[in-house]
């Protein structure tokens, strides 16, 4: 499936590893030409990380699709030279070193500014381009822990700060990071000025943190993991089946009354301790194992038929085995096969595209590029080069 709805916005990818090659991946693919701009020889970190399928690293794979590679030395005096003649001809420029790394190799957004007022230039960074941390390294469990979701996350008996299971640290960072692009582009196209921004890991972990700093501000109270159910509704959370685990959420009143009806606990619907919502929360630890004992005598798929015949919100929680067969996620063509590379006949499976939309779409999916396949071409497309220039560029090891 090609989004073409982007189709006419080019993006310089400088980033690596996760958050910014996620937002650029976003930008892909909803059409933008996205050139992952690599050192030569190396490339991105994520390309030695593993699994490894046919030789090629299925992580890099994952979050580099729909994208063309340029090697490109940025430290070399030519190499600077060439990319100050790239961003001429782009819209957007992407990048995740720490702050003050173009700024020392000459090609800051103020530098670059020059050569494309209307450029959108993205930096992506743990802390940020002020305050004093903002020299300081990052990863996604770093600012997981300080950015405060992992004092929330985690089984409530043992209270332990826990990482969610998904790099939820770069993954938002890189979604923002889109959602402020697109809003620099449209500014860009109403005015025809450029924007600089400057995006945090740690600004984007604060800035999902829900309810949770108005709930520790108003009660003065630190709020700590309470494992998988709600901290305002309830219930709201894992039960356990007689073969597994499954999601209840009956989120109010009138679903609480035909979850009791159902299970034939209505004699809790006039019980005072659960007779309406904040109670439930209150006194949940009362009410789990109430429900447990009923739930325990059906297997899940038992009590998604009867929840669901009833109108009650529910669902299995799945493994990722069980999730690459879910009927709905096939449905919507969100579990893709992928060549590893273009030269390959080798396919993995990968994440699909959740974006729909009712404009005709027609298929692209390419594999994530090998190192620099493009460069060439980029170069004079972009460059004004000629391929004995290009030849004399690799040679020199400059591409």
């Amino acid at each position: 499936m090609e989004l073409s709805m982007l189709k006419d916005i080019k993006v310089l990818d400088l980033t690596r590893v996760l958050a910014g090659p996620f937002c650029t991946l976003q930008l892909a693919d909803l059409g933008a030409e996205v050139v992952k701009v690599e050192m030569p020889q190396k490339g991105d970190d994520s390309r030695f990380y593993g699994p490894f399928i046919d030789g090629h690293s299925a992580y890099f794979l994952s979050l580099n699709r729909n994208k063309k590679s340029l090697t490109l030395d940025l430290k070399s005096s030519r190499g600077k030279e060439i990319f100050k003649e790239l961003v001429s001809g782009f819209d957007v420029l992407v990048e995740n070193f720490r702050p003050g790394t173009m700024e020392k190799w000459g090609l800051g957004y103020e530098e670059l500014e020059k050569i494309n007022p209307r450029l959108i230039y993205t930096a992506i960074s743990g802390f940020g381009n002020s305050g004093p941390d903002r020299l300081k390294p990052a990863y996604d469990i770093v600012v997981q822990g300080r950015g405060g979701i992992m004092s929330i996350t985690g089984q409530e008996e043992d209270k332990v700060p826990t990482r969610v299971g998904a790099s939820i640290g770069d993954i938002t960072a890189g979604l923002f990071g889109v959602i402020s692009i697109l809003s620099a582009y449209i500014h860009a196209l109403k005015t025809g000025q450029g924007n600089k921004i400057d995006l945090s890991m740690l600004d984007c972990q604060v800035a999902i943190l829900e309810n949770a700093i108005c709930r520790s501000v108003i009660s003065g109270i630190n709020p700590e993991p309470i494992g998988n159910r709600h901290p305002s509704i309830t219930p709201f959370a894992t039960l356990t089946a007689s073969d597994g685990y499954i999601i209840v959420a009956a989120a109010n009143q009138k679903l609480w009354e035909k979850l009791c009806y159902l299970t034939a606990l209505d004699n809790l619907i006039g019980d005072p301790r659960f007779q309406d919502n904040d109670l439930r929360t209150k006194n949940w630890k009362e009410l789990e194992p109430l429900l447990n004992r009923v739930f325990n005598k059906k297997t899940a798929g038992e009590w998604i038929s009867l929840l669901e015949s009833e109108g009650i919100p529910c669902g299995l929680v799945q493994n990722i085995s069980q999730l690459l067969e879910d009927e709905q996620v096939l449905d919507r063509n969100m579990i893709r096969d992928i060549k590893v590379s273009a030269a390959s006949d080798q396919t993995t499976r990968v994440a699909g595209i959740p974006y729909n939309f009712s404009t005709p779409t027609a298929d692209r999916f390419t594999p994530a590029p090998e190192l620099g396949q493009d460069s060439f071409a980029i170069l004079q497309d972009y460059a004004g080069l000629n391929r004995e220039e290009c030849r004399h560029l690799r040679d020199e090891g400059i591409i």
